[in-house]
């Protein structure tokens, strides 16, 4: 066999001084696309928005469900400083006491009983003393006509549960218990409008806030919120017939039977 022809040194240096020059100008190129690729991309987050900013504070705003509602001027507060409730306070003695002007069987009920339960809300003196104190007296001597007044008595009754404060609510409970346990049949007769009186109930069941001597004169009772639903419920169970615990649990599901 013949031996391979040796190449030359010449001719072996020039392909290596080739493959270096290939090698160099591919080098270049890659050089320059990268650069190119570079500016474009700049160029592309140049002409975007900056993202937005994360809020410093991103804890949920909360609701203000159990937040207090400002109470209203009520009627009688207006009706009271024109002079056109027949009472007043007499301060005779070391405890006030309300002096009413004329007797109280003769006063109509359907008028007097709703404009003193919408003085319930009332925070200011003498309004507070007076439609507390006017509206048991009203109840403890008004018998049967106080059952002819309900329909009359759920508006103001809502409205003052919906101001949530805890101090009118407490007055409210109170003077509802009272209503209840003073009137034959009030208790039944009040079942229809749960649906109304039942929400704020259900929304302050399980808060524990201090009511103090809401209605009992001169006696620091420390009562919590919390504990006079439950007890308003029991006595509202217990005077409304068959059908008080069936829309009571409607309304609050967690409310289990008093009535064994």
């Amino acid at each position: 066999m013949e031996r391979r022809k040796a190449l030359s040194p010449t001719k072996t240096k020039a392909k290596v001084v080739k493959k270096e020059d290939q090698f160099a100008r591919s080098v270049g190129r890659l050089k320059e696309l990268q650069k190119s690729t570079v500016s474009s991309a700049s160029r592309v987050r140049s002409n975007q928005s900056p993202p937005p900013k994360a809020p410093k504070d991103t804890a949920p705003k909360p609701s203000g469900a159990y937040k207090a509602r400002p109470a209203e001027k009520t009627k009688f507060r207006y009706f009271y400083d024109r002079g056109d409730l027949p009472l007043r306070v007499n301060f005779n003695g070391a405890v006030r006491k309300v002096q009413w002007q004329v007797d109280i069987t003769t006063l109509d009920y359907t008028h007097y009983l709703p404009l003193f339960f919408e003085g319930l809300r009332e925070l200011d003196e003498p309004y507070k003393f007076l439609a507390l104190n006017g509206t048991l007296d009203l109840l403890e001597r008004g018998g049967d006509r106080s059952l002819t007044c309900i329909p009359h008595l759920i508006l103001p009754i809502k409205q003052n549960l919906m101001t949530r404060q805890p101090a009118i609510l407490c007055t409210q409970m109170k003077v509802l218990q009272k209503l209840v346990l003073l009137c034959p049949y009030a208790g039944e007769a009040l079942v229809p409008y749960y649906r109304q009186l039942l929400t704020i109930f259900n929304l302050f069941i399980t808060k524990r806030v201090n009511c103090g001597d809401a209605i009992d004169y001169g006696q620091q009772r420390n009562e919590n919120l919390g504990d006079l639903i439950f007890e308003t419920l029991y006595i509202l169970e217990r005077h409304g017939g068959e059908d008080a615990f069936v829309n009571i649990k409607y309304m609050i599901p967690t409310y289990e039977s008093c009535v064994v």
